[in-house]
């Protein structure tokens, strides 16, 4: 009883955060016409609002974000098209981290150089985790298990600590940011300010939410191994 209460827990505290964030998403979604602009045309506003006319808005259907490399606001479909509650304060976040990395927000530029730190650490754990089985097949290696758990670990621990460590700076992109700016412009209709604030914080939880989904996976690996 006691192990099931505890993978119950477990399950909620991985699961519970995406599905949270998911929901509240989709709950504002709808109506797609509840405002008069798009999540595009809002994004070229506010970028325009803040002397970034050579910040781009694109679609994407890699989710939303902002690429400090290319200068890019990317939205997805919905996002990008639609009119509605979730699609302009989803747009403003994102252009909320298009204004840090034009006023040199520090923790954004952090968080730039760990996803390029990142990212070679992730392809040398993939690049173990597939030659671990062939080492342990060929040579006997005892430790292959251990080497597979630690490959593993890298690949994905890696991005969930990329994520967690740079939290903050999806924060003040919602809060410090997108939030003033949607105010400063009177964006919001009467009423829809407490729902913006809880698509900011889903906004801001998006990378969170994913990373502990990351870490059940890692989870799962360790599991495997102690078979």
């Amino acid at each position: 009883m006691i192990w099931l209460i505890a993978a119950a827990l477990v399950l909620a505290l991985v699961f519970g955060p995406s599905l949270w964030v998911r929901r509240v998403l989709a709950r504002y979604s709808s109506p797609e016409d509840r405002y008069s602009a798009t999540g595009a045309v809002l994004a070229r506003h506010l970028l325009d609002k803040h002397e970034l006319q050579h910040v781009e808005v694109e679609q994407t259907e890699a989710g939303d974000h902002y690429d400090p490399q290319t200068k890019v606001v990317r939205l997805s479909e919905h996002n990008f098209n639609r009119c509605s509650l979730t699609a302009i304060t989803v747009a403003a976040h994102e252009v909320g981290h298009a204004v840090q990395d034009h006023t040199g927000y520090k923790p954004l530029r952090w968080r730039s150089h760990l996803v390029r730190f990142a990212q070679p650490i992730e392809r040398l754990g993939a690049g173990v985790l597939m030659l671990a089985p062939l080492v342990g097949l060929v040579l006997r290696v005892p430790g292959a298990g251990l080497l597979m758990f630690l490959a593993g670990f890298l690949t994905l621990g890696t991005s969930t600590l990329v994520h967690l460590v740079t939290l903050p700076t999806e924060f003040d992109a919602s809060f410090g940011r997108a939030l003033p700016m949607l105010d400063e412009e009177e964006v919001l209709i009467d009423g829809d300010r407490p729902h913006a604030s809880k698509l900011l914080t889903a906004a801001a939880l998006t990378y969170a939410a994913a990373s502990l989904m990351s870490l059940l996976n890692i989870a799962r690996w360790w599991a495997i191994l102690r078979r």
